[in-house]
C-alpha cells in the first residue's frame, strides 16, 4: 500500500518576518517534488505570511499549538478558529517540547488533537520516549501508552485522518542521530500499536514520520525503512535550500 510521504517543518521558536518572507521567496520558486505533502509549522506571527505566498503553491501550513478553548479569558492564547483564518490546515499535537517543557499530559494532547480533527484540521501526532527511558528498555511502553491516549474514544475515520511522528526526545536538537534502525522501531512499534487497536488495513494506511536531527543527507536513509513515510523536521527547515533539498531526497 502507498501511503502519503510528509515533509514537516517545525521552526519552533524561529525566523521573525523579514527572515520567514526571505524563506518563502526562495522555497516557492524551488523545485519541490509533488509526490509528497509538505507542511511548514511557523510561528504564530508568521502565519499571515504563509498565507500571503502559499495559498496557491501546493504546499500546507500549520500552527505549532493552540488552545483547547474556543475563545475567553486565556491571556496569550490561540484559538483553532483564529488558525482557521489563517488558512491552516495543519497543527501539531503533543510535541515533546510541550510535554516536557509546558507539561502537557497525555490527557491534554488526546483533548487538543480531538479538537483539532473536530474543527477540520489535520493533527501530526508527536510521539517519543526521553534518553533515559531507551536506557531502561521502556520505550515500547511509553509509546504504546502515548498513542493509546492520544486515541482514546477515536472512531477509524477519525484516526485515518490522523499522521504521526515518531522522535525520540534524546534524538531532538541534540546533533545525536538516531540509528536508522532505531527510527524504523520507533515507527514500527506506532504502527504496531494502531493495528493492534483498528486492524492492519487501517494501521498501514497512516502516515508516520521520524523526526529528530533529520537533515538532506540522512533522509534518504531513513525513509528507505519500511515504516517511516517522512520526516519531522527542525534545524534543516529554516533555510530553503536545506529544506527542498531534504524533501526532494526523501521522496527518491
Amino acid at each position: 500500500m502507498t501511503r502519503t510521504k510528509v515533509f514537516g517543518g517545525n521552526w519552533k521558536m524561529n525566523h521573525g518576518l523579514a527572515e520567514t518572507e526571505a524563506f518563502l521567496q526562495d522555497f516557492i520558486n524551488t523545485k519541490i517534488s509533488t509526490d509528497c505533502q509538505v507542511v511548514l509549522f511557523p510561528p504564530f506571527t508568521n502565519l499571515h505570511l504563509m498565507q500571503k505566498y502559499l495559498k496557491a503553491s501546493g504546499i500546507a501550513y500549520g500552527a505549532q499549538n493552540f488552545y483547547c478553548e474556543e475563545k475567553g479569558a486565556y491571556t496569550g492564547e490561540v484559538s483553532l478558529a483564529m488558525l482557521k483564518e489563517l488558512g491552516c490546515t495543519w497543527v501539531l499535537t503533543g510535541h515533546s517540547e510541550r510535554r516536557e517543557i509546558f507539561q502537557e499530559s497525555d490527557e491534554l494532547v488526546a483533548k487538543k488533537t480531538r479538537m483539532a480533527l473536530e474543527a477540520g484540521l489535520t493533527p501530526m501526532v508527536c510521539i517519543g520516549e526521553s534518553l533515559d527511558e531507551k536506557k531502561a528498555g521502556q520505550t515500547q511502553e511509553k509509546l504504546n501508552r502515548q498513542v493509546r491516549s492520544a486515541l482514546e474514544g477515536m472512531s477509524e475515520s477519525d484516526v485515518l485522518k490522523l499522521t504521526f511522528a515518531y522522535e525520540p526526545i534524546w534524538a531532538i536538537g541534540t546533533g545525536v542521530n538516531a540509528s536508522q534502525e532505531d527510527a524504523q522501531e520507533g515507527c514500527k512499534l506506532v504502527r504496531t500499536t494502531l493495528a493492534n487497536l483498528y486492524g492492519k488495513s487501517i494501521a498501514d494506511q497512516i502516515s508516520i514520520c521520524y523526526g529528530g536531527s533529520v537533515k538532506p543527507g540522512n533522509i534518504e536513509g531513513y525513509m528507505s525503512q519500511g515504516d517511516i513515510d517522512g520526516g519531522l523536521v527542525g534545524g534543516a527547515s529554516l533555510k530553503a535550500d536545506d529544506f527542498s533539498t531534504l524533501v526532494n531526497n526523501g521522496v527518491k
